[in-house]
């Protein structure tokens, strides 16, 4: 994790009970004194600068990663050297799980944006599970959320057409942006479309073609990276027999 470094004021020192994700993240449903069980496994926050690596593939285990403000994505090389992304992450979302079968990570991290994680010591996480049944389920139920994830993506990409693939992504990040606050109409990619290609199985013109299309529909207007949807229910409309969104 040499491209990030730790926040060094003490003012900064990272607590679950103060956070602004708390609902969504870890500590999730636990009592005060649970939460500050976990708040010891924290010792501080650590700044990723944008386009820098939280971790690389074949990197160790060292620590799971709670998403505390920024973005992240997830990707791995093919062989001949280019980039699938397999993952968007926001605020109270975890990073590193990968990692967990084998203890070495199988794919790459990098900051969307400059961004801060909270750092959590996997080996201490585990003695801590044992110890609150509660936090094992939480830790269950993240890792139950990537095997759905997972799900997602094959019915997405095995069902989906183009443009019900472009309508089913923006459709997941208006609904997690929603949850945490922002709205669910008017947001702010803060991934290229490039990237977004890559994650949905689309070459870069199909995905303009794309945008295109439900913009011509006036489901959607994008322009650069802003987003404003403008038919929230025709979106919807447009994947009613798709499956859910998939999660990011």
């Amino acid at each position: 994790m040499s491209e990030s470094k730790p926040l060094d004021s003490h003012h900064l020192k990272s607590a679950c009970s103060n956070c602004s994700v708390l609902e969504l993240c870890l500590p999730l449903g636990l009592s005060d004194q649970e939460i500050e069980r976990l708040d010891t496994l924290i010792v501080q926050r650590v700044k990723v600068k944008k386009g820098a690596a939280l971790y690389r593939t074949d990197d160790p285990l060292r620590s799971l990663y709670a998403v505390r403000i920024g973005s992240f994505k997830t990707s791995v090389l093919s062989i001949d050297g280019r980039e699938q992304v397999t993952g968007f992450q926001m605020p109270g979302e975890m990073l590193g799980l990968d990692a967990i079968s084998s203890d070495l990570h199988t794919c790459n991290a990098f900051a969307l944006e400059d961004s801060e994680v909270c750092p959590i010591h996997y080996a201490h996480l585990e003695k801590l599970s044992r110890e609150l049944p509660s936090l094992q389920h939480n830790l269950n139920k993240i890792l139950s959320r990537e095997i759905v994830r997972d799900h997602d993506m094959l019915m997405l990409l095995g069902n989906m057409n183009s443009d019900e693939r472009l309508a089913a992504f923006l459709l997941n990040l208006s609904q997690r942006l929603s949850m945490r606050g922002y709205s669910s109409k008017n947001f702010v990619l803060k991934m290229r479309r490039e990237e977004i290609g890559s994650y949905l199985g689309l070459r870069l013109e199909t995905v303009c073609r794309g945008i295109a299309h439900l913009r011509d529909q006036e489901l959607v207007e994008i322009t650069g990276r802003d987003v404003r949807i403008r038919n929230m229910e025709g979106l919807k409309q447009l994947i009613s027999g798709c499956h859910r969104p998939p999660l990011c």
